[in-house]
């Protein structure tokens, strides 16, 4: 009882205390606002904008996350339902179903805080990925393990500069130079999604297979190599062709350093310690820092930090720590917006015609083509049998996220167009969805005691 009227009355004194300074505040006076206080006042959206965005992301991550769990019942990886939560909640079906709603959920005002919210993600993924590249074992790979890897890229390369002399008539504008477009296609067809095919495998309980060991070791060497095509086509697009060898130069400067200097320092600083506030306040600046040294240079933030990632040695306590603390906040948080943003980009109604359609079926055709042919027949030259190696050419087709990434620079570069854009995200889905059923129709499974 003593307590409930010392606590009555502390708010009566709160009440009398705060209705005294309102009555003497009453007579007071302010000097009218500014000008650019009421412009500010008049054009603050980031209440409503933060709204908005905090709905997309709840919207996209519940969505992923359902779609994931029954697409792995099916035994796709999860990613591909959270691609399609991003694509089902943009124009292509909500916008369809119901303007009204997708229009709310995903207005145009909220696209520039979901891409600032999608690179940070990317950024930090492609981080966490260099720190899962072993850069020693790649160093142990055997010349039929390089062989694979090169065809892999080599091929569907080719292959896809080729296509290009196709869609560049139909597709592009005379703004897009045809070598920015024929290069940009070419790594497009080349890209493998290593880390969904490290799922797959691990899923299928494959991983440590002579098959898995390989498919793994050809998928981290490819997009390695894939990764310096893309820095070499960027560097093209961006400098057009006047500063594009200075830009070139810079960047095989800025590797150079990064492997021969920065990855010595690391592995002596980092090998033999904890992952304290401390060093990881140090781990977050450089990376930062070398996400900005790339986009200043003319290549883009992601492989600044895919770099910093692969310097750290893969397998110390700093690596492990990092990639188990940050690893389910961006996969579940933060690549969902990226997700949500590129569903936003992504206009299937554009391909209105059965020409477009034709076209999109033909880009399957050349990258399924390229990427499995190319791997097949390299993998026979070096040996194995007709099942491996079309099994391994089945997983290199896998390509998933990583082709998302790559396909959204270039349509910030404007090297392809939204239509070609929305034709490459379906490639994308079809190649990875396609891995799985293709696996067990071959028959490829881990023995027993694997799984």
């Amino acid at each position: 009882m003593r307590t409930i009227v010392l606590y009555v009355a502390l708010l009566a004194g709160v009440l009398i205390g705060f209705i005294l300074i309102d009555a003497c505040g009453m007579n007071l006076t302010a000097p009218e606002p500014t000008a650019s206080a009421t412009k500010e006042a008049r054009t603050d959206h980031s209440h409503g904008a933060l709204i908005h965005l905090l709905l997309t992301l709840t919207a996209v991550v519940a969505l992923g996350w359902f779609l994931g769990v029954l697409l792995r019942h099916l035994g796709q990886p999860p990613v591909i339902g959270e691609v399609i939560a991003g694509i089902v909640l943009g124009p292509s079906v909500l916008g369809q179903l119901s303007p009204e709603a997708a229009s709310f959920l995903l207005p145009e005002s909220v696209a520039p805080f979901l891409s600032v919210i999608a690179q940070l993600g990317v950024i930090i993924y492609m981080f966490l990925i260099g720190l899962e590249l072993n850069l020693d074992s790649l160093k142990d790979s055997t010349q039929a393990t390089i062989t694979i890897a090169h065809a892999g890229i080599a091929i569907p390369f080719v292959l896809g500069a080729a296509l290009a002399l196709l869609l560049y008539p139909r597709l592009s504008s005379n703004d897009v130079p045809f070598t920015s477009f024929a290069l940009f296609l070419g790594v497009a067809m080349a890209i493998t999604a290593f880390p969904v095919l490290a799922r797959i495998l691990s899923d299928r309980g494959m991983r440590k297979t002579p098959l898995g060991v390989t498919a793994l070791a050809c998928a981290a060497l490819g997009d390695a190599t894939a990764w310096c095509l893309l820095a070499f086509v960027v560097a093209v697009t961006q400098a057009k062709v006047n500063g594009a060898f200075y830009v070139i130069g810079l960047t095989v400067a800025y590797i150079t350093l990064m492997f021969l200097i920065v990855r010595p320092v690391a592995a002596r600083l980092l090998t033999s310690r904890d992952l304290t506030r401390g060093v990881t306040a140090l781990i977050f600046v450089a990376l930062l820092l070398s996400a900005l040294a790339t986009e200043y240079i003319g290549v883009h933030a992601i492989l600044g930090a895919f770099l910093f990632g692969a310097v750290i040695p893969h397998d110390s306590a700093v690596a492990r720590e990092f990639t188990h603390k940050l690893e389910d906040l961006v996969t579940v948080l933060l690549l969902p917006a990226f997700f949500a943003f590129t569903g936003l980009r992504t206009h299937i109604g554009l391909l209105a015609g059965w020409e477009e359609w034709l076209l999109c079926g033909l880009i399957i055709a050349v990258a399924t083509a390229g990427k499995f042919g190319g791997t097949l027949l390299a993998a026979r030259v070096t040996g194995l049998g007709w099942r491996e190696s079309s099994a391994l050419g089945i997983l290199m087709n896998t390509r998933g996220l990583m082709e998302l990434i790559v396909l959204n620079i270039g349509l910030e570069l404007k090297v392809i167009s939204p239509q070609l854009f929305a034709m490459m995200v379906l490639m994308a889905l079809v190649t990875t969805i396609a891995t799985t059923p293709l696996l067990q129709m071959l028959g490829v499974n881990a023995p027993t005691s694997e799984k």
